[in-house]
C-alpha cells in the first residue's frame, strides 16, 4: 500500500485502506501502551458517568418484567407478593404505535427530494432531436435529405419521427446513459410529446428508492423494530451503521459439461445494526450525538467470534493471536447481576472476552503526549478521527475513520429528551411512582381479603372442658364446664376495605395514563364509557392521545431518520457515484410526523385537482400526465411501472372509446383503424325501425290514458280565453 506520512515522524506513519479512503495507523511498540492507556482512561470516565443512567434502566426493566429488585424487603405481615404489570402493558402500546407510524406504509419514511432551486443542474431538461442519438437507428426506412425531426404524417408518407422525439422511445436510449446525457438540452421544451425530464427530481427519486432497498435487503427493519422497543423502555435507542458489509451472493453457473456450479460473488453493501444501550458509553460531556467527540461500543465475544475478526479487513492476525492466549478477560458488570433472573450461577461471563470498539478523536495535544513528532505547522487544536479495537490490551484494529465527511456511525435516539442529558426517558420511567403505588394498593387488597374473607375465633377456655382440640368442622361439639354464663366460642369478622384499596390503584392507573401520554382506552381496556360509545367519540379520543405520541416520531425524524437518511446518501455518494451516475441538488427528509398524514392530504387534494381539470376551460392549462403521476407517487405507487405514456394513452383511450360504443350499440367493437359507415351502422347501412307495438308506443306509457272530451282543459279545441 501506499505510504503517506501525515506528520513527518518516522515513529508513526498512515497507509491507505483499499476501497474506503482511509489511512490505516500504524504504531511503534513504545507507543503501543501510551495509545491503548487513552483509551481505556476514556472508557473508565464513560462507565462512571453512566452509574446513574444505569440505575433507572434497571428500575424499568424490573418494573417491565414484573419483578421487585432485590433490595425491596417484606415485613413478616406482608403474606402478598403481587406485581401487576401495568407498565409492560403501557411499554408495548408505546412501541406498537412507533412500529405503526415508522413500518405501517411498508415503507420507511425517509425521503429524498430535490432542492425548491436546484444547484448545479438545471431544473428542467428535454431530448435534443435535432441531434439523433449515437447507436440508435432512427428508422429502417431511407430518410429524406432534409430531415425533420417532427415530420409526422399520415401512413405512406414515408415521414418518420425520429427516436426520442416522443415518450413511446424513451425505452430505446435508457440504457444509454451517455449517449441520453449529451443530447439533453437544460430549460423546458415547448413541443408537445417531446422527452422532458427534471434530472434533479429523477435523481432524488432514484436515491430514495435505492436507500429503502437497501436497508430492506440488510434486514435494517427487524434491527430498527430492536432499537425502537429499547427507545421505549429505557428512552434511548441505538442504530448502528451503515457500514461496509460483504454480502454473499449465492449464484450458480452453467458449465460445458452441462452441469451446474456453484460461484458465489462477494459484494460491498451498507448495513446497520441495532445496538443495545448497555453496550453503548458515549462522551460524558455530551447531550447529543453531534456533541460527541468519542463513543465506546462493547463487545462479548467468545472465542470463535475473536478468531473472526481476523477475517475481517484491517485487523491485526498477531495481536488477535496474542489476546487469545492470554485468555479470556470478561468481568460481568454490576447491572448485569442485576439483570439476571435466571438460576445461572457465579461463572457467568467465564470464558468470554471484552473487546472495545472505539470511535472517536486523539487531537494533536494527546498526540504530542504520546510521542508522535508533528508539525509546528500542526496546532493543538486539530485532532485525527479513528477507529479502533482493543482487547487485553493490544490494538487488535487502528484505522482512520474511513468515511467521507467523516462521521461516528452511531445514531441515539431518544423517547422522550432531557435536553441536560445524552439519554432520554422512557415510558416506565415516566410511570414509576404510579407503578409502585398501585402494587402497595394491590397487596394490601390482597392481604385484606385473606382476614375478612375468613372468621377469626375469640375462645374462653376457662369455660369449656380442658384438654379439647380447638378445630374448627362442621358438627363440631365443644364440652362445656360449669362457670360464668355466656359465650365460649365467638367468631369474629375483620372489615373488609379491599374496594378502597381498589378505587386508589384505579386512580393511580388515571395517573399512569396522564404521564405516560397513552391513554387505557388506546390499549383495549376493558368497560364502555361515554365517549367511546360512538365511532366519532372514540376518533376524537384517539385524536387527542396521538398528540403525545407525535412529539416522540419528532424526536424519531431529528435523532434517526434524517440522520439515517444522511449517512445512507453520504456512504452510496462515496462507494457507488460511478455506478449510480446521480447528479443534483439532493436534501433528505424525514417524514415520520406526517409520514401518513401529509401524503393523505396531498392525494386527496390531488384528486380534487383532478376533478377541476375535467373543466374544459381549465383542461388546456394542466399537464394532466404530470398530475397523474404525483398522484401515484403520493399513493406510494410507481408512476414508471402503472402509468401509460402519451402515445400508449391516447391508444387505450382510442379502444376504451371504441368498446363503450360497442357497448352501447349491442355490436362488437369495430377492429382498429375500420372506418364507421356513413349513417352510423358498422358498414354504412341504416338500422332497422323500432317495433311500436299494438299501441303504437313501443311499449312505452307515453300517451297513455284517456281521450280528452269537448271542454276539458286537454282538448285541443278549448279556447283558453273563455
Amino acid at each position: 500500500m501506499k505510504d503517506n506520512t501525515l506528520t513527518g515522524a518516522d515513529n508513526i506513519y498512515f497507509n491507505d485502506v483499499e476501497g474506503e479512503e482511509g489511512l490505516e495507523l500504524k504504531l511503534e511498540e513504545s507507543l503501543h501502551n501510551q495509545f491503548v492507556g487513552i483509551i481505556t482512561d476514556r472508557y473508565a470516565a464513560a462507565q462512571q458517568a453512566r452509574d446513574y443512567d444505569e440505575s433507572r434502566w434497571i428500575n424499568a426493566y424490573h418494573n417491565y418484567r414484573g419483578l421487585y429488585p432485590k433490595h425491596v424487603k417484606f415485613r413478616e405481615s406482608e403474606k402478598s407478593r403481587v406485581f401487576v404489570k401495568v407498565t409492560k402493558t403501557k411499554v408495548l402500546a408505546a412501541f406498537g404505535q412507533l412500529v405503526d407510524v415508522v413500518f405501517g406504509s411498508n415503507k420507511l419514511p425517509i425521503g429524498i427530494s430535490e432542492s425548491k432551486i436546484p444547484e448545479g443542474v438545471s431544473e428542467y431538461a428535454h431530448l435534443d432531436t435535432q441531434t439523433p442519438l449515437p447507436g440508435i437507428e432512427t428508422s429502417t426506412a431511407p430518410q429524406p435529405e432534409n430531415t425533420d425531426p417532427y415530420n409526422v404524417g399520415y401512413s405512406g408518407d414515408a415521414k418518420t419521427l425520429n427516436a426520442g422525439a416522443t415518450y413511446a422511445d424513451k425505452g430505446q436510449f435508457e440504457d444509454m446513459d451517455v449517449a441520453l446525457k449529451d443530447n439533453l438540452k437544460n430549460g423546458p421544451t415547448i413541443t408537445p410529446g417531446v422527452y422532458q425530464t427534471k434530472p434533479a427530481q429523477e435523481a432524488a427519486r432514484r436515491m430514495e428508492k435505492l436507500i429503502h432497498d437497501q436497508i430492506e435487503e440488510s434486514h435494517g427493519s427487524s434491527e430498527l423494530r430492536n432499537a425502537l422497543f429499547e427507545q421505549a423502555l429505557f428512552g434511548t435507542g441505538i442504530i448502528k451503521g451503515p457500514f461496509n458489509f460483504n454480502k454473499t451472493l449465492n449464484r450458480w453457473t452453467q458449465a460445458e459439461d452441462g452441469t451446474r456450479e456453484y460461484n458465489p460473488q462477494d459484494v460491498r453493501v451498507p448495513r446497520i445494526e441495532f445496538v443495545s444501550i448497555w453496550d453503548f458509553y458515549p462522551d460524558p460531556n455530551a447531550t447529543n450525538m453531534e456533541e460527541c467527540e468519542y463513543i465506546f461500543h462493547r463487545h462479548k465475544m467468545n472465542k470463535s467470534q475473536v478468531r473472526g475478526l481476523a477475517r475481517m479487513p484491517y485487523f491485526d492476525k498477531d495481536a488477535i493471536r496474542t489476546a487469545l492466549q492470554m485468555g479470556p478477560n470478561y468481568e460481568p458488570k454490576d447491572y448485569e447481576h442485576e439483570l439476571r433472573d435466571d438460576q445461572r450461577g457465579e461463572d457467568y461471563g467465564s470464558g468470554q472476552f471484552e473487546v472495545l470498539e472505539y470511535w472517536g478523536v486523539i487531537d494533536a495535544e494527546y498526540a504530542r503526549e504520546i510521542g508522535m513528532e508533528l508539525s509546528e505547522d500542526v496546532d493543538d487544536l486539530d485532532e485525527v478521527q479513528i477507529n479502533a479495537w482493543i482487547c487485553n490490551g493490544l490494538v487488535l484494529r487502528s484505522v482512520v475513520n474511513p468515511f467521507t465527511p467523516h462521521r461516528l456511525p452511531y445514531h441515539a435516539f431518544p423517547y422522550e429528551r432531557n435536553p441536560y442529558s445524552f439519554f432520554g426517558i422512557g415510558v416506565a420511567e415516566n410511570m414509576d411512582d404510579s407503578q409502585k403505588i398501585m402494587n402497595g394498593h394491590a397487596r394490601m387488597a390482597i392481604d385484606n381479603l385473606a382476614l375478612s374473607g375468613s372468621l377469626v375465633f375469640d375462645v374462653d377456655e376457662s369455660a369449656l372442658v380442658g384438654g379439647q382440640s380447638m378445630e374448627i368442622y362442621p358438627g363440631k361439639v365443644f364440652r362445656r364446664q360449669a362457670g360464668v354464663p355466656g359465650q365460649a366460642i365467638n367468631g369474629l369478622k375483620f372489615p373488609n376495605t379491599s374496594n378502597e384499596n381498589m378505587m386508589m390503584f384505579d386512580r393511580f392507573r388515571q395517573l399512569a395514563d396522564e404521564q405516560t401520554g397513552i391513554p387505557s382506552y388506546s390499549h383495549g381496556q376493558t368497560g364502555v364509557q361515554s365517549m367511546t360509545r360512538t365511532a366519532s367519540g372514540m376518533s376524537m379520543l384517539l385524536g387527542a392521545a396521538s398528540l403525545n405520541i407525535k412529539t416522540v416520531i419528532k424526536n424519531l425524524d431529528d435523532f434517526l431518520l434524517r440522520p439515517l437518511g444522511e449517512a445512507y446518501f453520504q456512504w452510496n455518494m462515496q462507494f457507488l457515484d460511478e455506478k449510480l451516475n446521480i447528479q443534483g441538488d439532493l436534501e433528505v427528509k424525514a417524514t415520520g410526523t406526517n409520514s401518513l398524514m401529509q401524503k393523505e392530504v396531498r392525494s386527496q387534494r390531488l384528486t380534487m385537482f383532478l376533478q377541476t381539470a375535467q373543466n374544459p376551460a381549465v383542461a388546456p392549462f394542466i399537464k394532466i400526465d404530470k398530475l397523474i403521476s404525483e398522484l401515484a407517487y403520493s399513493l406510494e405507487l410507481d408512476p414508471d411501472e402503472i402509468l401509460n405514456n402519451a402515445e400508449e394513452a391516447a391508444i387505450m383511450a382510442q379502444i376504451i372509446g371504441m368498446q363503450n360504443n360497442g357497448q352501447a350499440t349491442g355490436a362488437p367493437p369495430s377492429p382498429t383503424g375500420e372506418q364507421q359507415g356513413a349513417m352510423g351502422g358498422a358498414t354504412g347501412v341504416p338500422p332497422s325501425g323500432q317495433d311500436l307495438g299494438v299501441t303504437g308506443t313501443g311499449g312505452g306509457n307515453i300517451g297513455t290514458g284517456a281521450v280528452p272530451q269537448s271542454g276539458e282543459s286537454e282538448f285541443s279545441g278549448t279556447d283558453g280565453a273563455a
